[in-house]
C-alpha cells in the first residue's frame, strides 16, 4: 500500500513542523486526527481542508463537523473521502483550518509518495516533530474582554485568587493581596486617633486661638 508523506506547518508559526505518513486509502479525517495527535490538541472541533494551489488559495472544501448535523450543501465530509481522491499533484497542497471559533491555520504539503508501508507500523504515523505547538486556546485571561461593570462575572487572577472569596472587596489590595480585616480596622483606628488627637489639642480654643476662659 502506498504512503503519502505530508509536511504540516502552522501558517503563523512556521518554525513548528510535523511530518506525517498516511496510507493512500485512509481518509482526510485520519489525517486531521494525526495532525492533532502531533500537536496535543483536542481534535473534536469543526475543521476543514481546502484543496490549494501553490499560493495557498482555498479551493474545494472537505469538512469535519463532530456531533453536529448539517444540511447537504455539496461539501464533502472528511470521514467519507479518501486522500487518494484529491492527490493530483506530486506536491499536492491543502490549506487546513482547525476549530472555526478559535482557528489555527495550517499548510499541508505532500512531500513524497512511498510505494510500500513499513511492516508493524500503525498509520497515520508522525515521523518528524520540530518545535512546540502553541497552546490550543491561548491565554485564557484577556483583560480587554472583561464584561461591563453592571454584569456578573467571576474574575480570577493568575494566582487563582478570586476577589469574591473576601468578605469585602475593600480587603483586597490593587495587587490582589488579601489584607486581614483586623489590620484594616486597626488602620482605621490609627487614622481616627490621628485626627482625634489634633482636635483634642485644640479643645477649648476658638478660631483665633483664644481660650474660652479668656471670654
Amino acid at each position: 500500500m502506498a504512503l503519502y508523506r505530508f509536511r504540516v506547518t502552522f501558517e503563523d508559526y512556521d518554525d513548528v513542523i510535523r511530518e506525517i505518513d498516511v496510507k493512500s486509502n485512509q481518509t482526510f479525517e485520519d489525517l486531521h486526527r494525526a495532525i492533532h495527535q502531533s500537536t496535543g490538541y483536542n481534535s473534536e472541533f469543526p475543521s476543514s481542508f481546502y484543496i490549494s494551489n501553490d499560493q495557498w488559495t482555498k479551493g474545494e472544501e472537505i469538512t469535519y463537523l463532530p456531533n453536529q448535523r448539517r444540511t447537504d450543501r455539496g461539501v464533502s465530509l472528511m470521514e467519507k473521502v479518501k486522500l487518494s481522491s484529491f492527490i493530483d499533484d506530486p506536491h499536492q497542497k491543502f490549506y487546513y483550518t482547525f476549530n472555526f471559533d478559535r482557528p489555527f491555520d495550517f499548510h499541508v504539503e505532500l512531500m513524497k509518495i512511498i510505494l510500500d508501508d513499513a511492516p508493524g507500523v500503525t498509520y497515520p504515523a508522525v515521523i518528524k516533530s520540530v518545535g512546540e505547538a502553541p497552546k490550543q486556546f491561548g491565554n485564557s485571561f484577556n483583560p480587554t474582554a472583561l464584561p461591563a461593570a453592571n454584569e456578573d462575572f467571576d474574575l480570577f487572577d493568575e494566582t487563582g485568587f478570586n476577589p469574591e472569596d473576601a468578605e469585602d472587596l475593600s480587603e483586597v489590595t490593587e495587587d490582589g493581596e488579601v489584607v486581614d480585616s483586623d489590620e484594616i480596622a486597626h488602620g482605621e483606628d490609627e487614622e481616627e486617633d490621628e485626627f482625634g488627637s489634633e482636635f483634642s489639642d485644640n479643645e477649648g480654643f476658638d478660631d483665633d486661638g483664644k481660650s474660652h476662659d479668656d471670654y
